[in-house]
């Protein structure tokens, strides 16, 4: 049975979508709020998100990047917004497509059902929070913790973090690095790397000089351990 998480704070849109995919085969969790839908991922790990952008706590593109922190599963926007910068700031934060309201329910499905099919070649879904011996990264809620106390990280430091986390176990290449965090046009500055990865190490690891978990492959790139 294919987990869906319907994300609306129109109780009876949310009720119609809950009913319909219900009777189809879907095991349907709902939220009404941001902060909700948010709990429920983590919770329920959904294979499709269906979320509308105009939610009461928080706008649904804060939602859809605390879900891509961590979540690969397909997201469907649903929105009454129909300017075409709508759509390409959703689709740029991670969204897989883009359906305006109101909606046929029939080309719902269709979509619905082509995103399962996408949702099932993907990887499957990685915890959003990561426990090391030194530290807890909670990639939802983009923060790090070491014990109780919240690390302040900047938002470059954030962004360097995360795509390691996100890769963990893996080579992560200088030149990929410094595009995901800085953007092509710094694809040559090794030099940042090193810095922010100092600052990292200072503020995350137990011994800094001999780092555990945020590790440099020489001459190539970083590597995060658990």
């Amino acid at each position: 049975m294919t987990r869906v998480l319907v994300v609306d704070d129109e109780p009876q849109l949310l009720r119609a979508l809950r009913i319909n995919l219900s009777v189809r085969g879907y095991e349907v969790t709902t939220a009404a709020n941001g902060a909700a839908a948010l709990r429920a991922a983590a919770e329920t790990h959904p294979e499709v998100v269906i979320l509308d952008l105009g939610l009461p706590d928080m706008d649904g593109i804060e939602v859809l990047a605390g879900l891509r922190g961590w979540c690969s599963a397909p997201v469907i926007v649903l929105s009454a917004r129909t300017d075409s910068s709508d759509k390409v700031e959703a689709l740029d934060a991670g969204a897989d497509d883009y359906v305006t309201k109101p909606f046929g329910m029939d080309e719902f499905l269709a979509r619905l059902r082509a995103a399962v099919r996408r949702g099932a070649a993907a990887q499957q879904l990685d915890e959003p929070v990561v426990v090391t011996a030194s530290f807890t990264v909670d990639l939802a809620a983009k923060r790090v913790l070491r014990g109780s106390t919240e690390v302040h990280l900047t938002p470059t430091e954030w962004g360097m973090l995360e795509v390691l986390v996100r890769n963990r176990g893996k080579l992560v290449g200088r030149t990929e690095l410094l595009k995901e965090v800085w953007g092509p046009a710094y694809a040559t500055e090794t030099n940042y790397l090193r810095v922010y990865l100092a600052q990292l190490r200072r503020k995350l690891e137990d011994d800094p000089a001999h780092p555990k978990h945020l590790l440099t492959e020489s001459g190539m790139g970083y590597r995060f351990e658990v």
